[in-house]
């Protein structure tokens, strides 16, 4: 189903924008009309890493007039494998930074708009009220049901997308028109279920792939083309080389865009999706050690047994000295729980402390009682003990 262009054409284009959008202004679909339509555009991406990279390096390619980016993340040296708008020049620089220079160098004539600031309630309604749409390339629960909650409540559509590893998903979200997010997700999953990608890792392409996708969604949404994503999940499998189109239809009860709306305002997002599971918050009370004091049991000769909780791939990356590996899944299945030690004290660590407090929670309900994890996981043995260890 085609919809109305979200923008009214600019006034004209120049000379030199003529000769720029060229291939554009001769689809007939886009034409000169299109072209002012996306020239008089404004477009906010939120996010500049791993989908926002290629979206705003297409929307600015595209001639979108005005390109705002919402980031608060500095470039970091594992951010360089996909978030192809930042060099090795840029680490350390601030994303938002980084990406408005790549997008000038790509396209002078675009307006571009830096809200180098964390994107919360305070602020999203007065962000997103300066723009017609919304590209969302935001990595965490949080963030992703806030931007579609502030988005209803506001009337606006937005583009939404996700990766995992080798999969992708996108679509269109406009309450005034389909179903929103949370009629495809009403709740979140429980916490620790869905690994991030800085967990699970992502293809790099991947991020192409899905982030092509969102600024085609947006083309069409600006220039009133084609048939949207509204309504439908487009899901991608780079190992299988598939795209499925699934039909998502707007749920009835929806909590924020139901006619019997109870979301009306805008809500705790951190505890609604949560960081981790009840369970795990009580068992880390009274039994956490940070990475310096782990360090000095070991030194201490303490009888411990150190369990790293993470995935075999990660382990190979880096480990602190004297642990084995048992990954969470089986702990927290029960699979591995006859792994688990008796006589020493278990320490039990990830990559950033959420999976080893989950893994934690399962230990002390099998009756390990003493069972400890560590604040920050090898993250922080490398920050606070070891520097010369890779990071990841």
């Amino acid at each position: 189903m085609s919809l109305p262009p979200l923008v009214e054409p600019a006034s004209e284009l120049s000379v030199d924008e003529v000769r720029r959008y060229s291939r554009h202004l001769i689809i007939p679909d886009v034409a000169m009309d299109g072209q002012k339509r996306l020239k008089n555009a404004k477009v906010l991406c939120v996010g500049a890493g791993g989908l926002g990279s290629p979206a705003l390096m297409y929307l600015a390619a595209a001639g979108v007039g005005t390109i705002g980016i919402a980031e608060f993340d500095t470039v970091d040296e594992s951010n360089l494998q996909r978030q192809i708008i930042h060099g090795q020049s840029d680490i350390g620089r601030p994303k938002a930074e980084s990406a408005a220079a790549s997008i000038r160098e790509i396209n002078p004539y675009v307006n571009v708009v830096i809200h180098n600031t964390v994107l919360d309630n305070d602020n999203v309604f007065e962000i997103f009220g300066q723009y017609d749409l919304i590209v969302d390339g935001t990595d965490n629960f949080a963030t992703r049901y806030m931007v579609n909650d502030a988005a209803v409540l506001l009337g606006k559509p937005y583009v939404w997308g996700s990766i995992y590893r080798f999969d992708g998903q996108a679509s269109v979200f406009w309450a005034d028109q389909g179903p929103c997010y949370r009629c495809l997700y009403p709740e979140p999953p429980p916490p620790g279920m869905v690994p991030s990608c800085a967990e699970g890792g992502v293809l790099g392409v991947l991020c192409a792939s899905i982030g092509s996708i969102q600024v085609t969604e947006a083309i069409k949404l600006l220039t009133g083309i084609g048939d949207p994503l509204v309504g439908s999940l487009m899901v991608y499998d780079a190992l299988e080389m598939t795209y499925r189109k699934i039909k998502v239809r707007k749920d009835p009860n929806c909590a924020v865009c139901g006619p019997n709306a109870t979301v009306t305002e805008l809500i705790d997002y951190e505890d609604f999706c949560g960081s981790v599971t009840d369970e795990a918050a009580e068992a880390v009370i009274g039994s956490t050690i940070t990475a310096r004091e782990l360090e000095t049991w070991i030194k201490e000769g303490r009888d411990i047994d150190l369990i790293d909780v993470r995935e075999p791939a990660e382990y190979e990356i880096v480990r602190i000295p004297g642990s084995r590996l048992i990954p969470k899944g089986d702990i927290v299945s029960g699979a591995a729980l006859s792994q688990l030690p008796t006589e020493k004290q278990a320490v039990f660590y990830c990559k950033a402390g959420v999976r080893s407090a989950e893994a934690l929670a399962a230990a002390k309900a099998a009756g390990l009682k003493n069972a400890v994890h560590v604040q920050g996981g090898v993250l922080g043995w490398i920050n606070q003990v070891d520097p010369s260890l890779p990071t990841y």
